[in-house]
């Protein structure tokens, strides 16, 4: 009995033991993990989802110094001030995390225009480029046209004018960007184009919003050549 006892106690102590090894590397791994360390990725969203060209509230634009970087590689020199009256608006906006939604959203919108996706498009443009949109795809489709294109890069993208007015803003992006595109009729025949040389194209597209609105989406509210 007494050898019994003694072999249950030595059991209990290995087992707390175990646990508090458990425990310490548990919480070692979290000290690793669980903090951010300013080169996390995020995950790609679904295509489902809309594409949010505003920051997460929990980021704001603070000092001169980063705004003056940020100026540098994102916005020209006179969209400066129009920047800076709907960071004042809305402190949540981010410059950089605008940029790459504005460069997501061209690829989103290009991609459904090219496809005839209109429900697509409903969510990411303003009614009345939306429209057009479905002009251009309805004249299209009854010319038996279709189209066969592929955004091969987008080599640059920078804000070049900005405008707040009460809580509507509107933020212009400069895009050039190179496009592999064909048209082809009914039967697959070449009517125009080529997927081996890619185009080089350069448009100004608005993107507007309503600030301080429980809607953080930039939409595409018009279209220009540069």
């Amino acid at each position: 009995m007494l050898g019994i006892g003694r072999t249950t106690g030595g059991r209990v102590v290995y087992v707390v033991l175990l646990a508090m090894i458990a425990a310490f590397l548990a919480l070692r791994l979290y000290m690793v993990l669980g903090k951010r360390t300013g080169h996390e990725q995020p995950l790609p969203k679904p295509a489902e989802e809309r594409v949010a060209l505003a920051p997460s509230p929990a980021r704001t634009i603070e000092g001169t110094a980063e705004t003056r970087d940020i100026a540098n590689r994102h916005i020209e020199s006179g969209a400066e001030s129009g920047v800076r009256a709907i960071i004042a608006a809305d402190s949540s906006f981010d410059v950089g995390q605008f940029i790459d939604g504005a460069k997501a959203a061209y690829r989103m919108i290009l991609d459904a225009y090219w496809k005839g996706d209109t429900d697509t498009l409903g969510w990411l443009v303003e009614d009345e480029v939306r429209q057009s949109f479905i002009e251009a795809i309805d004249a299209r489709k009854a010319a038996g046209h279709v189209l066969d294109n592929r955004l091969v890069s987008i080599e640059r993208a920078v804000i070049t004018d900005a405008e707040v007015k009460g809580r509507a803003a509107r933020i212009m992006v400069l895009i050039e960007a190179d496009i592999a595109a064909t048209t082809r009729d009914a039967e697959g025949n070449l009517v125009s184009g080529s997927m081996t040389d890619a185009v080089a194209t350069r448009e100004i597209w608005t993107f507007a919003r309503t600030l301080k609105n429980s809607d953080p989406n930039w939409k595409l509210a018009e279209t220009d050549e540069a």
